[in-house]
C-alpha cells in the first residue's frame, strides 16, 4: 500500500539543467555586455566548472568567476551577471508537461505528497512558488533541515514523520539513482528513477520502476494500492 508519494524537486518536476544552462549564458553575455574582456564559450565553462565542484546552489560563483577572470571582484560585471542570471532563470524556469495533472491525480486518490530536495531551503520555496507549486505539497524537506544530504537516511526518515506515513509505505521519485533512489530504498521506501530528467545515460537505475514519463507513475501506485 501506498499512502505518500515523494518527490526530488530538480530535474524531476522541474527541467533544472536546462533552466541553469539559459541562465549561465544569459549571464556571461551580459558581463561581456558590461564591458568584461572575456570569451563567451570558455566562461561559460569556468562556471561550470565552479558548479561542479562547489555543487550547482553556490551562491557565490559569479564572485568567484570574476575573481579568476581578472584577479580582483568588479562590482559591475558582477550585477550585470547576477541580473542577467535572474531574468533568465525566471523565464526558463518551466515544468514537465505531465507534472500538474499527474500530481492533481494523485491527490485525487488520497496521496501524501511531498519535496526531499539537497536544495537550500530559501531557493527549494522560491522554485516551488514561481512554479505555483506551493500549495500541491504538505511537507517539504531540504538540506537545512537536516544537515544532511540525500542519500544519508535523515532526510528520507524527516519527509516520512511529517507526512506521518510509514516509510514502507511511501514512494521515492527522483532523477539521480545514487542519491534519491539509493537513499530512500534503504529506509525500506519504494522508488521510481525518474529517467525523463536524467541529464546521464543510465543502464541500470536500481530503483524499483523507471519512468519515461511522470504520469506512468499513477498506474503504478494504482497496482499497489488494488
Amino acid at each position: 500500500m501506498i499512502k505518500a508519494v515523494i518527490f526530488d524537486l530538480d530535474n524531476t518536476l522541474l527541467d533544472f539543467m536546462k533552466m541553469k544552462s539559459s541562465s549561465i549564458s544569459a549571464a556571461v553575455k551580459g558581463m561581456i555586455n558590461a564591458g568584461m574582456s572575456i570569451d563567451e564559450k570558455k566562461s561559460i565553462e569556468e562556471i561550470y566548472q565552479i558548479y561542479e565542484t562547489k555543487g550547482y546552489e553556490h551562491q557565490e560563483v559569479f564572485n568567484e568567476f570574476i575573481v579568476n577572470s581578472i584577479g580582483e571582484i568588479n562590482y559591475k560585471y558582477l550585477a550585470a551577471g547576477i541580473v542577467e542570471y535572474k531574468k533568465a532563470k525566471e523565464k526558463a524556469l518551466n515544468l514537465y508537461d505531465d507534472v500538474v495533472p499527474t500530481l492533481e491525480e494523485l491527490v485525487s486518490m488520497d496521496l501524501k505528497l511531498g519535496i526531499v530536495s539537497d536544495a537550500p531551503s530559501r531557493e527549494a520555496w522560491i522554485r516551488l512558488y514561481m512554479l505555483n507549486l506551493h500549495d500541491k505539497f504538505k511537507e517539504v524537506v531540504t538540506f537545512n533541515d537536516t544537515g544532511f544530504h540525500k542519500p544519508a537516511k535523515q532526510p528520507f526518515i524527516r519527509i516520512s514523520k511529517k507526512l506521518n506515513v510509514n516509510l514502507k509505505e511511501c514512494m521515492m521519485v527522483g532523477d539521480w539513482p545514487d542519491r534519491d533512489i539509493k537513499g530512500a530504498k534503504q529506509v525500506g521506501m519504494k522508488t521510481a528513477f525518474a529517467k525523463y530528467g536524467s541529464t546521464e545515460k543510465i543502464l541500470e537505475s536500481g530503483a524499483d520502476h523507471d519512468l519515461d514519463s511522470l504520469n506512468e507513475l499513477v498506474d503504478i501506485i494504482k497496482i499497489y494500492n488494488i
